[in-house]
Order: C-alpha cells, then sequence, then structure tokens
C-alpha cells in the first residue's frame, strides 16, 4: 500500500496552537440550526466532533447579531442560548482532541425585510445584488439595502467585537472573520459594491477600513494570534466585482499582516459559473508576497493537489469543504489511500423528517470496519 500525503498529514504550528496536521475543514452552511433562535442543532456537537481529527475546523457562518441574518436556520453568537448551544460544540470538539474557531458573520445586503420586521438590510452602499434568498416565506428575491449612515459603522463594528466576547465564553479557540462571500466585509472592500464617498469609500485604503476595525476589535478579545481572515477574490457569488482586485486584496493582505493575524484563508474561483469574468488571474500568489503569516488555500483540492500545494511552498494550510462533509475521517482516509464517501448533495441544507441524514449519518473507516 502506498503511503498517504505526508506533508498533508504533518502538524503545523499556528502561532500558540499545534495542529495535528494541515487539514482545514471549511465553513460550510448546513441550515440545521432550531426554527426558535437560530440556536445550533443538539446535532452540532456529533457533527463537529465526528471531524476532529481535522488540523483544524472552522465553523458553519455564524452571525454576530440579529441584523446580520440572511438566511433562515442558521446559527448565531447573539444570545445566551446560542452561547449554550455553541458551548456543546466546543466542548464535544475538544474531548475529541480538535481544535475549533467559529466563523463571525454579517450578510450585509444579502437579506431581506423578512429577516428584519419589515426594514431594509444594511449595506454600505444601497445597491441591489441579483438573486434570491431563502425566507421563512420561501426563495425571495433580493431587495435593494440601505446604505448604512457613517456614524452607524462603528455600531456594527461593536457588534463583531461582542461576538467575538461570546464566542470566548462558548469555549471557541479562535474566531475567523468571513470577509468573502460578497458578505458584508467584501462589500466594503470590492469597489462594485461600494460607492461611499466618507472614510469608507473612494480608495482602497478607505474601502478596507471596515474589515480592519472589525479585525482589531476582534483581536481586542483573542488577541491577533488567535485570529483569521476569510476572503474570496475571485468568486463572483451576490454580484460581487471589483475594479483591480489585485491590488484591492494586495492591499488588504498586507494590512492584515500588518495587524499580525493567525492566518488568511483564500478561496479562489478562476473558471466555472462561480468565477468572476473580470478575474482571469490567481490571485493567491500576490497575496503570498505580502502575508507572512500562515496562509490556507481551499476550493476543490484532493490530497494530491493539496500535497502539491504544500510542498511548492503556495500555501501552508488547506481548507476542504464537501470532502470533510461526506467524510468524517478525511485525514485517515487520506493517510490510508481510501475512497472516501459519496456526498449526498439533496442533503447538503436541512432535510425533513429527520435531519441526521446526510450530517450525522456519514460512515467512517472503524464503524464500517474496512481494511486498508
Amino acid at each position: 500500500m502506498s503511503s498517504g500525503p505526508s506533508t498533508l498529514l504533518s502538524s503545523w504550528k499556528l502561532e500558540d496552537l499545534i495542529l495535528k496536521n494541515r487539514l482545514v475543514m471549511a465553513p460550510m452552511t448546513r441550515s440545521r440550526a432550531a426554527v426558535e433562535g437560530n440556536v445550533p442543532s443538539p446535532l452540532a456537537a456529533t457533527y463537529y466532533a465526528q471531524r476532529a481529527s481535522a488540523g483544524l475546523i472552522v465553523t458553519e457562518a455564524t452571525q454576530v447579531s440579529p441584523q446580520g441574518v440572511g438566511y433562515i436556520r442558521t446559527p448565531g453568537i447573539h444570545s445566551q442560548e446560542q452561547i449554550e448551544g455553541w458551548r456543546k460544540v466546543t466542548d464535544a470538539v475538544h474531548a475529541a482532541g480538535g481544535l475549533i474557531f467559529l466563523q463571525l458573520w454579517h450578510v450585509g445586503r444579502i437579506s431581506h425585510p423578512d429577516f428584519h420586521g419589515g426594514a431594509l438590510p444594511v449595506a454600505p452602499s444601497a445597491i441591489k445584488a441579483e438573486g434570491e434568498v431563502f425566507t421563512w416565506n420561501g426563495k425571495t428575491a433580493m431587495v435593494t439595502p440601505r446604505a448604512l449612515k457613517t456614524e452607524e459603522v462603528a455600531d456594527v463594528v461593536k457588534q463583531y467585537h461582542q461576538a467575538a466576547i461570546n464566542a470566548m465564553i462558548a469555549g471557541f479557540d479562535g474566531v475567523e472573520i468571513s470577509g468573502g462571500g460578497g458578505f458584508l466585509p467584501d462589500q466594503f472592500l470590492q469597489s462594485g459594491s461600494n460607492q461611499r464617498t466618507d472614510q469608507y469609500g473612494g480608495s482602497v485604503e478607505n474601502r478596507a477600513r471596515f474589515a480592519l476595525e472589525v479585525v482589531a476589535a476582534v483581536a481586542e478579545v483573542f488577541g491577533p494570534e488567535r485570529v483569521g481572515y476569510k476572503i474570496t477574490p475571485n468568486l463572483a457569488l451576490n454580484s460581487m466585482s471589483d475594479s483591480d482586485p489585485v491590488a484591492t486584496f494586495s492591499h488588504l493582505a498586507r494590512e492584515l499582516d500588518e495587524l499580525g493575524i493567525a492566518y488568511l484563508n483564500v478561496l479562489e474561483a478562476i473558471s466555472g459559473p462561480m468565477a468572476s469574468p473580470e478575474h482571469v488571474e490567481r490571485i493567491t500568489p500576490h497575496l503570498r508576497k505580502v502575508f507572512a503569516g500562515t496562509l490556507i488555500v481551499g476550493g476543490g483540492y484532493d490530497a494530491a493537489t493539496g500535497e502539491q500545494a504544500l510542498v511548492a511552498g503556495n500555501a501552508d494550510l488547506v481548507a476542504y469543504g464537501v470532502p470533510f462533509l461526506s467524510t468524517p475521517d478525511l485525514p485517515e482516509r487520506f493517510k490510508r489511500n481510501a475512497p472516501l464517501n459519496a456526498p449526498n448533495f439533496a442533503t447538503f441544507y436541512a432535510p425533513e423528517p429527520d435531519e441526521a441524514v446526510g450530517y450525522t449519518d456519514y460512515p467512517t473507516l472503524e464503524t464500517v470496519g474496512m481494511q486498508v
């Protein structure tokens, strides 16, 4: 039997944490939070603990406040019940020997008045994104958001700060800020969604200001060495675009490096339906030049290509989404060169009536008694 990917399975020092391998479980929305209160599902503790063999788990995107909600049945970290629900998750993951960061999320304009008592969602500018969102009334077209007033921006930064405090109370090892996907920090950063004329708009320095203020606020709680930042520089999802993405994301990465954060998590798409037509160049190599911390790459990697990225020095860690969703013991499968479970795409989001299906019922090599 040939050996598995040795570099991918080696340990990594992430600031003051030692990761047992270089596989990161990517944040993946599963839409299984409680209908009332957006509290993490009781099954979430089992789900994440099953995947504790990852070097690092990053949770599904988690709302920093009620204002940040944009999808049904997604968890928050802004109520006592949510904190208690997440504490069960972190306890289970730690008992299984894992490390877990919470991804902090504010969707900005990717929301609907149905979530906000009829009020408009907020954004840097009153620019509508194309597409639909899932509300309790089904698929609903997005609306033109309300532009945040300058004096309101600091209040949103405070939402992230409080969410970080709550995450620490809930027992997380650190936090990752959801800075991509067309969500609020991304909306401020990219020129296609930011037409402001105050200190948060115009130049790239101004457009990056909100993201950097959020990072600084969160770092006050955890320390920068326990803070990560996620970007999606080539993703056209949610009507995102930028006039000079290499310059924009390089500036952000350089400033994040100055703040001393633990890692930069980069999901790139340079081809396919999710790729922006303006983006024809892979941006990660430019970021590698200006960000000295740990660099995570993600997007379609398998064992071989993940190993190649690490050996070539293009990244330090590799994030896996769907492979971890369907294969809880992914590092062990890679080690043994064993086949992965086939993902059940129909149950990626909450099924009815049995929510364990496609969530906590994927087998491991141990549970099927497989000898490889």
